[in-house]
């Protein structure tokens, strides 16, 4: 049933492009926002498991 839904559809390509276009944005955000953070703020995160 989905395969001749797809058929009939024209210009299916965004379905492709969308999720990729998506995604990029939204990893590059996380890769900006994690450089600019403040490294203090980082290591005292990363030890508070440890800490009783």
């Amino acid at each position: 049933m989905y395969k001749y839904i797809l058929d009939s559809v024209e210009n299916i390509d965004w379905l492709a492009i969308g999720p990729l276009i998506i995604f990029f944005i939204f990893f590059t955000g996380v890769t900006i926002v994690t450089l600019r953070k403040n490294k203090g703020f980082i290591k005292k995160m990363g030890e508070m498991p440890l800490d009783d």
